[in-house]
């Protein structure tokens, strides 16, 4: 005789009030920018005292920690819908595409994953998770490619970061500098990448 799981109602509301309180948040910083951010226009936005947010969320900054989990969360789902490739490098390259695209589709999302840009604001381990995974992924790619050590991973996420840092500090909504994106790969690979699949450069 099966059993039907009691709801915990209780845990469902909070947890929807948790998520229209983050979804009021990205709006509100899209809108004025990260460091605009208040408990008093964000209680404002979803209809409670600011006071009352505390309940939920024990300062700003635990706010923007949930923030940067959701945003990690978001890259890793569509890292995770990645075609398969047979060709490690093209795997790679879909990687590198993926994450400038991601950039500059939200500035101020970019700006509070990759850049410091809260003074005093530092990730849990937790909300951090995601991101080592998201490192990981991009790892794996280079791996499969020959490319194995800590100076060439560092290379391909200082490139992929100053292509997507230049697009959207200077060209908002444009494709300058993500147009040099295959020019700047294929550099790239013909640095790092090894002669053969025994390579560990």
């Amino acid at each position: 005789m099966s059993v039907t799981p009691v709801r915990d109602r209780r845990a469902e509301r909070t947890a929807a009030t948790r998520r229209e309180i983050l979804d009021a948040a990205w709006e509100l910083v899209r809108a004025e920018g990260l460091a605009a951010l208040t408990m008093r226009d964000l209680g404002t936005r979803v209809g409670m005292r600011a006071q009352s947010l505390y309940g939920y969320y024990a300062s700003k900054h635990a706010i923007y920690d949930a923030m940067f989990a959701d945003g990690n969360r978001e890259l890793l789902r569509r890292k995770r819908d990645l075609p398969e490739s047979a060709d490690p490098e093209q795997l790679v390259r879909l990687h590198g595409r993926l994450f400038l695209d991601f950039a500059v589709e939200d500035p101020v999302r970019y700006q509070l994953l990759f850049q410091r840009t809260l003074p005093g604001f530092e990730p849990s381990p937790e909300s951090y998770t995601p991101a080592v995974e998201v490192l990981e992924s991009g790892r794996a790619a280079l791996r499969a490619c020959g490319i194995r050590s800590q100076r060439a991973m560092d290379a391909f996420t200082a490139l992929n970061a100053g292509l997507a840092a230049q697009q959207t500090s200077n060209e908002p909504g444009g494709t300058r500098w993500l147009r040099l994106a295959d020019e700047m790969w294929d550099m790239y690979f013909a640095r790092y990448r090894a002669p053969t699949s025994k390579g560990t450069r």
